[in-house]
Formats: C-alpha cells, structure tokens, sequence
C-alpha cells in the first residue's frame, strides 16, 4: 500500500527524534504500535463482515436454486418425453386400422400407406405373388436368384409291376 524504502524510514526516525525527543521516543513508538494493531483490527472485522454479507447473499441464492431443482421431477419428464410420441404414435396406427377395416368392409382392397401418404400401392393378395402389383412374380430359382434358370426336375425310374 505504501512504498517506503529505507531512506524514507531513517528520514522519518530522524524528524521523530527530534520533534519528540530520544526520551518520550519509545513511549511514542508503543502508542503508535497500538494504534496500528487496532486499526488492522477493524479493517479484518469489516473485511469478514462483508465476506459474511456475501457468503449469505450466495447462500440464499444457492437456497432458491436448491428448492427449484426440489420442484422439478425428472421421472415425470422422462415419462411425458417418451408417452407423447407413443401416444401419437398409437392414434396414427388406430386411424390406420380404423381405415383398412372401412375399406375391408367396403370391399376395396386394402392399401398400405405410411401416416399421411394416400398414393399407397395395393397391398399384395393370396394370388397376387411376391410382386404385390397384380402381376405374377418372377420364377425364382433354388439358391433364391431370379435371373437364374430353374432346375431341371430329377428323372423318375419306371416301376416294375409285381408279379404274384
């Protein structure tokens, strides 16, 4: 705080023997000592009081955010998180069954179609094939390749009639 060097100190030890006297010197010295340990005192108490005043002031702000996190309820979030998608999920697929089962009982071939899509192909018949478009499906061969020729069937040995 202050810069004093040592010849500022040997210039105020020579003015404070000289206005005071070598006598009343150590007197003077005591007194001054006191008065510097009690200043230091209340500087250190008003210091800690206003860390006090802070760590309060922190403390009721740390309270508040204490009673906010109390209120909240992260399984309930997490509940609402997962149960609305699902819910809209599961009207999508009743709005769905509810069409197909209109259309069943109407007749109509029944259509399947992603939610909000109405450009949907026909869903395939019993004697519709693999295709699923009314045309019959390719002629697949053993090892599940559609460009490759179908085997030819094993040739049946005749049998012999049983003579008795």
């Amino acid at each position: 705080m202050f810069d004093l060097g040592w010849s500022e100190l040997l210039l105020i030890a020579v003015v404070a023997i000289i206005v005071v006297g070598p006598r009343d010197l150590p007197r003077m010295l005591r007194t001054v000592g006191q008065y510097t340990t009690k200043m230091r005192r209340m500087a250190r108490d008003l210091q800690s009081q206003f860390n006090d005043a802070l760590k309060e002031a922190e403390l009721d702000e740390v309270g508040k955010e204490i009673t906010e996190l109390g209120r909240m309820n992260p399984a309930r979030q997490i509940r609402d998180g997962l149960t609305k998608p699902l819910k809209s999920a599961g009207e999508a697929l009743k709005t769905a069954a509810g069409e197909i089962e209109k259309g069943a009982a109407n007749g109509a071939e029944p259509t399947i179609a992603p939610p909000g899509r109405a450009d949907a192909a026909p869903a395939p018949g019993p004697g519709d094939g693999e295709a699923g478009n009314g045309e019959a499906a390719e002629p697949v061969a053993g090892d599940g390749r559609p460009d490759a020729p179908a085997p030819e069937p094993e040739p049946v040995a005749p049998q012999r009639a049983a003579s008795g």
